[in-house]
């Protein structure tokens, strides 16, 4: 049985599989955003700056789709994704499917998103996490 937080985790990855990512009400006032790594690591408070940083990002790409592949509940309070990301390079025209093997890490208190941090390197956040790359997951 999926608990609540991983039911949330997978409601934002309902939306942004289907390529919008405008909806943030799951998100706390305070939120706090990292890219870890990649090409512009960062990172962003608030709404409007996890706004922004989705603007940044969004610009450079077309018909960008995040697919999750398994989530892993790793305590009480956080949900490890692994995702597939998929979408077109706006300047360069380059079809990337899948972009990345990424992941992202979802801090959760009662209800509602405290802080995301997003990875384009898997393995990295792997190692940030001290997980095996063999860690179960639970598939969709």
């Amino acid at each position: 049985m999926l608990s609540a937080n991983v039911d949330l985790v997978r409601s934002i990855f309902a939306a942004w599989e289907r390529g919008y990512f405008g909806n943030i009400e799951w998100a706390i006032p305070e939120i706090e955003f990292v890219f870890a790594d990649g090409p512009e690591p960062g990172t962003w408070t608030g709404l409007e700056g996890i706004a922004k940083a989705n603007r940044e990002w969004l610009s450079a790409w077309e018909k960008v789709r995040i697919k999750a592949e398994s989530y892993t509940e790793l305590d009480n309070e956080r949900v490890f994704v692994v995702t597939l990301g998929s979408g077109r390079g706006r300047a360069s025209g380059l079809e990337v499917a899948p972009m990345a093997r990424s992941a992202f890490l979802f801090d959760v208190r009662d209800g509602r998103v405290t802080r995301i941090v997003a990875y384009w390197d898997r393995e990295r956040a792997l190692a940030d996490l001290g997980l095996a790359p063999d860690t179960p997951s639970r598939p969709r």
